[in-house]
């Protein structure tokens, strides 16, 4: 009998549920108990990756998200949010057989500077913007986890230069990407119709 393929997520709230994160200590938006004000996402079926790994046969490895997280080092205000970042984060997701990277949108709606892109011989302080932080989120990625199929998910509604820097990357090193469009939010973040939309729009693109 052949197992099941296994999916990592690295993602920011959008991501997140209460009891389904590793580690257990990143910061959540979705709990079990939300207030309705905020989300009608309650259950961890309601999840856009939940549905979509149940709905394909897949089995979680590992789903390391964390609530306002960004790629790079630079949060909101210009706080240091290195430890929170993907690319700090990227080094815990397992031993997956597909990797779903949701990310972007903070990054988006801190502020963060694009800068220049790079694609090789990085430095720290390149973390500080957001191009050469991608670009080796995805080289680093691509290096340790051979033969594992990447996908990035780029939000609806973000910056035009973060979008279109996402686009250009993901293009360099040959990572599918999925856009997503009409997706229902509340304060920002996905409805349960909303989810189920991202988890449609993955489907469509993610083939076994």
């Amino acid at each position: 009998m052949v197992s099941a393929q296994k999916v990592s997520v690295l993602g920011d709230s959008y991501s997140t549920f209460e009891d389904f994160v590793t580690p257990s200590t990143n910061e959540l938006w979705y709990y079990a108990k939300n207030d309705s004000a905020k989300t009608d996402v309650n259950r961890v079926e309601d999840t856009w990756w939940w549905q979509f790994i149940n709905d394909n046969g897949y089995q979680l490895c590992v789903n390391n998200s964390y609530s306002g997280a960004t790629i790079g080092y630079v949060g909101y205000d210009g706080n240091d949010y290195s430890e929170r970042s993907f690319i700090k984060r990227m080094r815990d997701i397992g031993n997956p057989d597909i990797i779903l990277i949701f990310g972007g949108t903070n990054d988006s709606w801190a502020g963060e500077k694009v800068g220049e892109y790079k694609y090789g011989d990085w430095t720290q302080g390149d973390f500080l913007t957001f191009r050469p932080a991608m670009a080796y989120m995805l080289n680093w990625i691509q290096h340790h986890h051979p033969n594992v199929s990447i996908y990035f998910l780029i939000n609806s509604e973000l910056r035009d230069d973060i979008t279109q820097s996402c686009q250009v990357i993901c293009n360099h090193y040959n990572v599918p990407y999925i856009m997503l469009h009409d997706i229902d939010k509340r304060m920002g973040h996905p409805t349960a119709k909303g989810m189920k939309a991202i988890s449609e729009q993955v489907k469509s693109i993610v083939r076994k």
